[in-house]
């Protein structure tokens, strides 16, 4: 009776609207001397990317067995619009590259001096 079942994966949004994300049925086997013994059996399913901020929500999973139905808590996942984004040092660079050139011109100009004396 309870070797077939269907797993579905949800959201639900900050609005209260439910988005299927997943479903799928499941018919385990079971091994002869292992009846009325209970199985724990991990079923995984990864979010590949979020499409926007707008997947913020809390994401669940439900297993229905015939008349049965077991939810799991859910996972509040949070979106960003941006994430981690790489810092672009360009200001940092131009001026290193100016004071740079203002020390060699420095230098330059007083070894010049130094010679003509």
């Amino acid at each position: 009776k309870y070797t077939k079942f269907s797993i579905s994966y949800y959201w639900i949004n900050s609005l209260g609207q439910k988005t299927s994300i997943h479903h799928r049925s499941e018919n385990v086997p079971i091994p002869p001397g292992e009846e009325n013994k209970t199985a724990t059996i991990p079923y995984d399913y990864t979010i590949t990317s979020l499409e926007n901020t707008s997947s913020t929500g809390t994401y669940y999973c439900n297993v229905t067995w015939n008349d049965i139905r077991i939810m799991g808590k859910g996972v509040f996942v949070l979106a960003r619009d941006t994430g981690y984004a790489e810092t672009f040092y360009v200001w940092e660079i131009l001026i290193t590259l100016t004071v740079l050139l203002a020390v060699l011109s420095i230098t330059a100009t007083a070894l010049l001096l130094w010679k003509r004396k």
